[in-house]
């Protein structure tokens, strides 16, 4: 695989690349429609900030860093895109059946790599730890879809080889024009929705004798409740920036972008553990 930092590119997509920099570069791999090389060019990017070898230019607008018609985020052919109600669902105790939801929760960490991804590019004059954030949350998601897509291939199948719904980008797509309504309604609403469901998905594979994705998904548990808390951080900073009302803000968000309805049973000590407080949580259970 090319180097993050000296990867070459077609002419067209070549302009929109400033060398060695964070944002410009999360756009360089938000654009890749190879899902393996998304996935290995963030865990390169990752090592490369660590490392101190990119630059950050926090100022430029997202609109100056895309000079060019480039297809956002880049996907690949296969998986067919269908409504949620078009992702079938099958039998736990046959492995065809164990493969569906292990594939939805494949493609579910391929539209999150490039959610985080998004959130580097495009939204410009957020301090370092925003971007070091969403940064740490794209490595991680890159993680998790390497588990997950390797334990489909253990089980006779390939990211590709099922239907599967865009949901969590479609709310992306949304937001795509206030970091505020970003950080409120994608990691606190459509990845806090992981927290509650995650549980009862492990259960199911544990006793369809699934252990190893069963495991996957304690990993991917522990780091999703990460992931809402840096949410719940950017959004709480953001709330104080303007003078807002979280609890209220938030309310007012959700209808204007006609976030779903949340509905139980929740994982409270989880969403506890991510940092939504006790006054958010009590009107999430309302009736």
């Amino acid at each position: 695989m090319n180097s993050p930092i000296s990867s070459s590119f077609s002419p067209e997509k070549s302009t929109i690349i400033a060398q060695n920099d964070l944002r410009a570069l999360a756009l360089r791999w938000l654009i890749e429609p190879n899902p393996s090389l998304k996935a290995a060019g963030v865990l390169a990017l990752r090592q490369a900030w660590l490392a101190n070898d990119l630059s950050l230019d926090r100022a430029t607008e997202a609109a100056s860093l895309n000079h060019a018609e480039v297809l956002i985020p880049g996907k690949p052919e296969r998986p067919e895109l269908v409504p949620p109600l078009g992702v079938k669902r099958r039998a736990m105790n046959t492995v065809e059946g164990r493969a569906v939801l292990i594939h939805a929760l494949t493609h579910i960490e391929f539209n999150a790599i490039n959610l985080a991804l998004d959130a580097i590019w495009r939204f410009e004059s957020m301090p370092q730890e925003y971007y070091s954030d969403w940064l740490q949350v794209a490595q991680e998601e890159a993680y998790h879809f390497n588990l997950l897509a390797n334990h489909l291939v253990s089980l006779g199948f390939e990211y590709g080889d099922f239907p599967a719904h865009n949901s969590l980008w479609e709310m992306v797509e949304r937001t795509q024009e206030d970091v505020l309504a970003r950080m409120a309604l994608v990691p606190r609403t459509m990845e806090a929705r992981g927290l509650d469901a995650t549980p009862a998905i492990r259960a199911k594979l544990g006793q369809a004798g699934d252990q190893a994705a069963a495991a996957i998904l304690d990993i991917i548990l522990r780091d999703e409740i990460g992931h809402v808390g840096i949410g719940n951080r950017w959004f709480a900073y953001l709330c104080q920036q303007r003078q807002l009302d979280p609890v209220s803000t938030y309310a007012e968000l959700a209808t204007l972008y006609r976030a779903p309805k949340l509905r139980a049973p929740f994982n409270l000590e989880a969403r506890r553990a991510a940092g939504f407080s006790e006054a958010e949580l009590l009107v999430l259970q309302a009736p």
